[in-house]
């Protein structure tokens, strides 16, 4: 008997060496790029207090090291010039091969909404579909991280399709439009491998993504840390939400409760409901900024060969939830703007004649509707457009009923919940540098984000232990033209971006002239891409080249007029259509701004107005959306700027 539990024991210990096997985070998958000429981390876990070793086959050198009693690890292991493919050979016990692994350059890109922009999907970029299908990029590799939300430091991540991908026309669709187009001008300039880290979720604040540990130093925030630390778990924040959602929902729409929403019902009478057009966005169609509970419904014929089949009901992204319902049925519910939805209806459910579809969307904030191509497809793939006319009803108005609750446990502006989740999860992975597109949430409280956005780069790069280039774009024009000098707090947002350019080794994109008055998202996303890649070109790269637009350095008064000077005047100061300078405004002792003639005088430019005898300051594209035209010679727009520091609309 003695014997045979020995056996056992022996049998037990040989299965787990057996079967023992490294763990390794998603971001170290097959296809992954490792930085250049790096001492590059691997880091995973193993059985507690087991040799690790790791082979790189560019060299055919094996690194060793012993995990601890938490089964946890880490080693660094030295990279050639760029290059590839190669592999990475792990083992503690049983070998696991990464292949396909390129060594090049490796850049974080990272911000809101308008990082976030896919070339499909919800962003449909300038010429997209020619774009996607010219994406055969295999030294591109792509990794996507998943949205998700800590009140705490986290170590692990969720990674789209749980690794990296090759850059194709099948895997780039849904990926950062502004990342990927950068990525492809560094590798093309670059002759290297490039990895793009995509970690970003439209519609955030700065502070989401900074750590409590520096966001606690500033004492607006302090006390905001504080209590997010002492927030309760997940599931209880969870819990406390769907209670109080459940509450809600009750009181603003008939029947929900009972899982049979009368808005959903075929027999409902419609007539007097409103008509909105889709693909499209209810904002841009009368409803002003609505946010609330808003249903949908249209009906269409089905025919008689469809009948007792199962039909796909694609409706791409909607802003922002849903629940879909077919003749009163429901065949599918999403949250989040960003995702595509499309639900697969089942034959029994699908009858030949009238269908009538209705939609309950929930929008918790900024845009609402329905924006992609709308349709359903029969299993030999015909197709039955959903494009036009739907009928609408209001079910809750957020600013008469009060917004619907939010869930805690999941939501991404809380202070520090993105920067636990998204960002602490990738250190120590080594890269070049990192790319930001952010600012749009934050214009209400500029000043304050003088301090915010430079405490990003800050964190980060302490994180990480090197100084690493941070690139990001300013602000975009967006909203209606106004037809006189104004303050703006856009405007003061873009003067924050621009002052973070005292940090070493940043730099700014400008793209006053890319935007849309009627869309915060900007198409030509191609040209936000370039102009990032043209700074890590010059600064990063070594090219001479210009990479900034005119920038405003100093201002003299010489009687009735000012005189600007400026740096990177590449090529001389012009107007970009060969017409007068617009965007200049001038103001005296009053601090009352008036349209200005600006002329340019070699490498300077001169500003005055008979309204203002005795000027003191000046102001260039100082507006939410400005009519602006000042470039070098170079084709680069010159950023906004004020020579002046009186007080601003967002200024306590």
């Amino acid at each position: 008997m003695k014997n045979k539990c020995m056996l056992i024991a022996a049998l037990l210990l040989l299965s787990g060496t057996i079967s023992a096997k490294v763990v390794l985070p998603p971001m170290f998958s097959d296809n992954m790029v490792l930085q250049q000429q790096a001492d590059a981390p691997i880091w995973g876990e193993a059985k507690p207090m087991k040799a690790v070793k790791v082979t790189t086959s560019w060299d055919g050198k094996t690194y060793e090291t012993l995990a601890d009693k938490e089964g946890r690890w880490k080693l660094s292991v030295r990279t050639p010039e760029a290059g590839g493919p190669y592999e990475l050979t792990l083992t503690d016990g049983q070998k696991l091969v990464l292949k396909n692994v390129m060594i090049g350059e490796v850049w974080i890109c990272s911000g809101q909404s308008n990082m976030e922009m896919p070339l499909k999907g919800w962003g449909k970029v300038l010429d997209y579909e020619k774009e996607i299908a010219a994406a055969n990029h295999p030294n591109i590799r792509l990794l996507h991280v998943e949205h998700v939300t800590s009140t705490q430091p986290e170590t692990d991540i969720k990674i789209r399709d749980n690794g990296w991908q090759v850059c194709s026309p099948l895997t780039v669709p849904e990926f950062s439009a502004t990342a990927y187009f950068f990525g492809r001008e560094i590798s093309e300039k670059q002759n290297v491998p490039v990895g793009l880290i995509h970690t970003s979720w439209g519609g955030t604040n700065v502070e989401s993504w900074i750590s409590g540990k520096v966001l606690q130093e500033m004492p607006d925030f302090s006390k905001v840390v504080e209590d997010i630390r002492a927030m309760p778990d997940k599931a209880a924040m969870k819990a406390d939400y769907l209670k109080a959602l459940e509450a809600w929902n009750n009181r603003v729409d008939e029947g929900f409760a009972a899982g049979k929403p009368v808005r959903a019902e075929v027999s409902l009478d419609d007539k007097a409901w409103g008509k909105l057009n889709f693909p499209g966005m209810v904002d841009q169609q009368g409803l002003g900024d609505f946010d609330g509970l808003i249903w949908l419904r249209r009906t269409v014929d089905i025919p008689a060969s469809w009948a007792g089949k199962k039909v796909q009901l694609v409706l791409g992204a909607i802003d922002d939830n849903d629940i879909t319902y077919w003749n009163g049925r429901e065949v599918g519910r999403t949250d989040g703007y960003s995702v595509q939805r499309n639900y697969t209806v089942p034959g029994k459910l699908v009858k030949a004649g009238p269908l009538t579809l209705a939609i309950r969307v929930t929008d918790t904030g900024g845009g609402c509707g329905m924006p992609d191509e709308l349709y359903l497809r029969s299993d030999n793939g015909e197709q039955i457009s959903l494009a036009g006319e739907w009928k609408y009803q209001i079910a809750a108005d957020a600013r008469k009923e009060g917004m619907f609750p939010k869930d805690m446990s999941e939501d991404p502006n809380l202070p520090t919940s993105l920067y636990n989740a998204m960002i602490h999860p990738l250190v120590p992975y080594s890269i070049c540098g990192a790319i930001w597109y952010q600012g749009e949430n934050n214009a209400s409280r500029a000043y304050q984000y003088r301090e915010l956005f430079p405490l990003v780069i800050e964190n980060w790069r302490k994180d990480w232990g090197q100084d690493f280039p941070f690139y990001f774009v300013q602000l975009a024009n967006f909203m209606q033209v106004s037809p006189n000098p104004v303050d703006s707090d856009w405007a003061e947002l873009r003067e924050a971006q621009a002052r973070t350019l005292s940090v070493a080794n940043t730099g700014m994109a400008v793209i006053i002239d890319k935007g849309d008055a009627n869309d915060i998202h900007p198409k030509d996303k191609q040209a936000v891409g370039h102009r990032l890649a043209l700074i890590a070109r010059a600064n990063t790269y070594g090219e001479q080249i210009p990479y900034s637009g005119p920038v405003y350095r100093s201002y003299q008064v010489d009687g009735d007029k000012i005189i600007l000077s400026f740096d990177h005047t590449d090529g001389g100061l012009k107007s970009s259509d060969g017409k007068a300078l617009q965007g200049f405004a001038i103001a005296g002792r009053d601090h009352k701004f008036h349209w200005a003639k600006a002329e340019i005088q070699g490498d300077k430019i001169v500003v005055s107005s008979p309204e203002v005898p005795y000027p003191v300051a000046v102001r260039y594209a100082w507006a939410n959306n400005p009519v602006c035209n000042l470039y070098n010679g170079a084709g680069l727009p010159a950023s906004p700027f004020r020579t002046d520091d009186w007080k601003g609309v967002t200024q306590k």
